[in-house]
């Protein structure tokens, strides 16, 4: 980081036409010479090949800056010209400014709550478990500040606090704007270079306070001298400075626990990012930011809070706060995941386990299996102002791929310095709507670690939220796909690989533990019903074409496994069992059942999503007349009669006559039943009375006539049967 500037050593200002600035400070003794090996240094231009001109005037080597120093001021212009910068020789890029490189950024990196999503992202990078937002009101004082220039960054600002510490690495990557100091461990969420760099939508003088150190970016280069775009003070070494500039770092006592004493004390046990709003525009950035725009910031958050925490690590805990001038401080907001109250170490030992799987593939550890690890979690969302508490409990499981399952997706892993990290969320309630299933109003979408921006990009048409270790385009706004312009996009290939390899393994884990979970918590307050489970199904008509390779993989898998429920209670696969679809007449329908049930045959009722997905993948059996009939003839029936009536009724449905032969399904006036026959004679016939023929004509035949007070609609079709064999 810069110094202190000395206001009596001259300042250098070097011009040149396709280069911009560049400026030193120098001693008055310095000559000529020594500025060219300067330039040298920063541009690759050879000593040789420049010369520096002052007021028109060439400039000698053994020239010293002091003979060129204005009587009254310490600034020093002069012009670099040099053969090697047009025309003929050397030649090269060169980087922009730091200003226009970060505009470039905000350009690329639309403002707006994912502003608020990446700072939470750097939180969970460092470990913090929470992370506070604070919109201050307050103006400090001006009269003790590094320069009169600092006075536009004593009012309004947005504060951000994390509990966890700034390592020195962080310190490197934070002024390492155009690279990412997290590519290198694929732990972390975040590319925090391009990440951070989007609070300059709001602010133009980031400030960072963390351990023993403060520190502003100032990327204009205005603040703290030509050419220094910073400045860094420790609390141990700088407290005398930092004492004598009390105006200067007022701002940042009382702000979350932060008092007088932790300048005493020499560390501050946190990190607190102070972005002081914009109130005009700037070189950097035309944005003004206001109470009103900050507050939109929070509402975007809110919008999809309730999700926020779902796969993160360390995270647990998100508040919002507002500070108004007067120094009143409340509360807006806060989010919370919470363990499973029946199991509090579930989900710590469900993330080591994983860790512990991270660890083994980045060491290059050969593992033909993918590590699954599942947990519950409940996540609460409290609104001060709207004074409304909700809460929603998850079934997640997080998987990675073992090494040496996919070789190519291992290459493209080491090469990109991701890992092939999946985890899916499955909602189990929302509180206090009973009996609505697992999906009820709810609609998939596609995570990176944090929520990816709400819309069609993000939507995934599944009944479960997928994050991933994705690669993301470079706004990390959406997911990168293979698109024929960019075929061979190593990150977009990788992705196409996670889906296909990882993600349907994670998801059968998930739907077959929320099963066990049903089965064991049977008689405790499990959120999810049996048939609940159904709805962590996808469903093949509704998921998006970018997800549809996890769908073959995923039932191949799980259709070998008992993930059906039986109208009798129990669990079984899909090819034991016989599914209903009846609910035209509810009396026939509980008749058939449970005479079916009572004969062994195992029924189920599944949503028509779910029997779509059995259908097209497996030989499914129906609950039909035939099956009926089948039945009967192999178990019998010795219930009562009015229930093999309804037997009756549903074996005729189909109008197969032929197979109701041998069935002793025929009701008799004598309130008996008989078999139909395939017999002709006399002896076998069954009657049907009419008007012109009514029964009473024949007393003591009442088992030769059909009973003549079943259902017309019956007694129609039992004539149409008669017919049938030309009696």
């Amino acid at each position: 980081m810069a110094n202190c500037p000395d206001p009596w050593l001259p300042r250098l200002t070097v011009r040149h036409e396709y280069m911009g600035l560049r400026c030193y400070q120098v001693s008055p003794c310095t000559c000529v010479e020594e500025v060219k090996q300067l330039l040298y240094e920063e541009t690759d231009l050879p000593v040789t090949e420049q010369q520096l001109t002052h007021n028109g005037r060439v400039l000698e080597d053994s020239v010293q800056i002091g003979e060129l120093v204005p009587a009254g001021s310490p600034e020093i212009s002069v012009t670099l010209e040099g053969r090697g910068l047009k025309g003929g020789g050397r030649f090269g890029q060169t980087t922009p400014p730091l200003v226009e490189f970060l505009k470039d950024i905000l350009r690329r990196y639309p403002e707006g709550g994912q502003i608020l999503k990446e700072l939470i992202q750097n939180a969970e990078d460092a470990g913090a478990t929470e992370v506070k937002f604070l919109y201050d009101e307050t103006e400090y004082g001006v009269e003790s500040l590094w320069s009169p220039d600092m006075a536009q960054h004593q009012g309004t600002a947005l504060y951000v606090y994390n509990d966890a510490v700034f390592t020195d690495e962080d310190w490197n990557g934070i002024q390492e704007i155009a690279r990412s100091r997290k590519r290198e461990d694929p732990l972390k969420v975040g590319r925090f270079g391009i990440g951070f760099n989007s609070v300059y939508h709001i602010t133009d003088a980031p400030c960072i306070f963390s351990g023993d150190q403060i520190a502003m970016l100032d990327p204009h280069q205005t603040l703290f001298g030509v050419h220094e775009s910073g400045q860094c003070w420790n609390l141990k070494t700088d407290i005398k400075e930092i004492t004598e500039l009390a105006d200067q770092f007022t701002p940042y006592v009382g702000i979350f626990g932060n008092t007088e004493t932790t300048f005493k004390d020499g560390s501050f046990p946190g990190t607190l990012f102070r972005f002081p709003l914009r109130l005009k525009p700037s070189q950097l950035s035309g944005n003004i930011y206001n109470k009103e725009k900050v507050l939109e910031l929070f509402e975007s958050f809110k919008a999809d809070a309730d999700t926020v925490l779902l796969f993160l690590k360390s995270v647990q805990k998100i508040s919002l706060h507002v500070r108004e001038s007067d120094g009143t401080e409340r509360m807006l907001f806060q989010v919370t995941a919470m363990e499973n109250t029946e199991d509090k170490e579930e989900r710590p030992n469900a993330l080591n386990t994983l860790g512990e799987a991270v660890d083994s593939y980045g060491n290059g550890v050969h593992s033909s299996t993918i590590t699954c690890v599942t947990y519950q979690v409940s996540i609460e969302t409290l609104d001060e102002t709207a004074k409304e508490t909700e809460r929603t409990t998850w079934l997640v499981c997080n998987g990675i791929g073992g090494r040496g399952m996919c070789a190519e997706m291992d290459s493209l892993a080491d090469d990109l310095k991701f890992t092939p990290t999946i985890g899916i969320a499955l909602p189990l309630t929302l509180i206090n709507e009973e009996d609505k299933g697992a999906t009820s109003g709810f609609s998939g979408r596609a995570f990176c670690f944090l929520p990816l921006p709400p819309g069609e990009e993000s939507e995934t048409g599944l009944p479960v939220h997928v994050s991933g270790f994705f690669g993301l385009t470079d706004n990390r706004r959406s997911i990168k796909w293979r698109e024929v312009d960019q075929w061979r996009d190593p990150a977009a290939l990788w992705n196409e690989l996670l889906i296909i390899t990882v993600i349907p393994r994670a998801y059968y884990v998930l739907i077959t533990e929320a099963i066990k979970r049903v089965q064991t918590k049977k008689d405790q307050d499990f959120p999810l019903s049996p048939a609940g489970t159904y709805g962590a199904w996808p469903d093949p008509n509704q998921v998006k074409s970018r997800w549809k390779p996890i769908i073959q993989p995923l039932f191949q898998d799980l259709l070998q496994e008992q993930v059906i429920y039986s109208l009798s209670d129990s669990w079984i696969r899909p090819d034991q069992a016989v599914f209903s679809e009846l609910d035209a007449d509810k009396d026939i329908s509980e008749s058939v059942i449970n005479y079916l049930q009572s004969s062994g045959t195992q029924v189920a009722k599944v949503p028509a999503a779910v029997d779509f997905v059995l259908t097209e993948s497996i030989e499914v059996m129906k609950v039909t007349p035939s099956l009926l009939r089948l039945v009967i003839r192999k178990c019998k029936h010795k219930g009562p009669s009015q229930e093999k009536l309804l037997l009756l009724e549903f074996a005729l449905s189909d109008e197969n006559y032929s197979e109701l032969i041998g069935l002793e399904l025929l009701p008799l006036q004598d309130e008996t039943f008989t078999a139909f026959s395939s017999s002709v004679s006399e002896k076998d016939s069954v009657y049907i009375a009419s008007e012109e023929y009514p029964s009473s004509l024949y007393p003591g035949l009442e088992g030769r006539f059909l009973l003549e007070s079943i259902k017309p609609s019956v007694m129609d079709i039992l004539k149409k049967a008669a017919k049938s064999r030309g009696q």
